[in-house]
C-alpha cells in the first residue's frame, strides 16, 4: 500500500483530479481481497465507495443523456443508461484511464490476472467517482464522468439498440406472453481468459446459443441468434 502511495501522483494526472485526501482514492483503489489478505479489518475495500460512485454515475449519465437526446422519451433514455454502465463497458473505460495498474488485489487475484477482471475494473472505476464526488463535490465528479465517458454519449441511442436481451425479451413477451431463460451450457479456458456457452429458452424451448468471454456477453450472442431466427422463421 505504501508503494501505491508514492504512485498516486501519475494517477492522478490520468484522472485528471488532484485529491486533498489521498487516503479516499487509496480506499477506492482496494479491492476486498487485498482487504481481507492484509486483515485490514470492516469497511476497508472499495465497496461503500462503490456504492456511492453508482449512485453518482448514475445521476451524471442521465444528466448527460437528457441534455443530448432532448426528443428521447424516458424509456429509450433508461436504455441508453443500462448500456453505457454496464460493467463491461465501465471495465473497458477503467482499462482505458489505465486504473488497473493501481489496483491493490490479493496475491491470488493477482495471479489469476484479477486486476483486468470486469467486475473488479468496474468496481475500482465505480469508486473512483465516489472518491471524486466526496472530496472534491458534484461538479468534479460530473466534469470526471463527462470527460471518460464523453466519447460514448453520442453513440448511446445506437449501442442501446444493439442491446439484443431487452429486445428478445420485448418481441417474446408480445409474440408468446414468455419471458426468455437463459442458461449455462458450458465453462471452458483458463481462469484469466474463460469462454462460456450460454443458451436462451423460451417457453421450455431452446431458441439458440452463444459464446463469450463472459456469461452476458454470451447471453448477448445468445439473444443476438434467437432474434435472428425469430425474423428468419416467424411461424417458430
Amino acid at each position: 500500500m505504501k508503494e501505491l502511495y508514492s504512485k498516486l501522483p501519475r494517477l492522478e494526472k490520468k484522472l485528471g483530479f488532484r485529491f486533498r485526501d489521498p487516503s479516499l482514492l487509496v480506499k477506492a483503489l482496494t479491492h476486498r481481497s487485498y482487504a481481507a489478505e492484509r486483515r485490514l479489518g470492516d469497511l476497508q475495500d472499495n465497496e461503500r465507495l462503490e456504492f456511492l460512485g453508482d449512485a453518482v454515475l448514475s445521476v451524471v449519465i442521465s444528466h448527460l443523456l437528457y441534455e443530448k437526446y432532448s426528443g428521447c422519451k424516458e424509456g429509450d433514455l433508461s436504455r441508453m443508461r443500462a448500456w453505457l454502465v454496464r460493467e463491461e463497458r465501465l471495465a473497458r473505460v477503467a482499462e482505458r484511464i489505465g486504473l488497473s495498474e493501481f489496483i491493490l488485489v490479493s496475491r491470488g487475484e493477482s495471479k489469476s490476472g484479477g486486476r483486468h477482471k470486469a467486475s473488479i475494473l468496474a468496481g475500482a472505476l465505480e469508486a473512483v467517482i465516489g472518491a471524486i464526488y466526496l472530496d472534491g463535490g458534484y461538479e468534479k465528479a460530473f466534469s470526471f464522468v463527462k470527460r471518460i465517458f464523453g466519447r460514448l454519449i453520442p453513440h448511446a441511442e445506437k449501442g442501446f439498440l444493439s442491446d439484443y436481451r431487452s429486445r428478445l425479451q420485448e418481441i417474446t413477451q408480445a409474440k408468446w406472453g414468455e419471458t426468455p431463460v437463459y442458461r449455462l451450457v458450458s465453462e471452458e479456458g483458463p481462469s484469466h481468459a474463460p469462454s462460456f456457452e450460454m443458451e436462451v429458452l423460451v417457453g421450455g424451448r431452446v431458441l439458440a446459443r452463444g459464446r463469450g468471454r463472459s456469461k452476458k456477453e454470451a447471453a448477448q450472442e445468445a439473444a443476438r441468434r434467437a432474434l435472428k431466427k425469430i425474423r428468419e422463421e416467424p411461424k417458430i
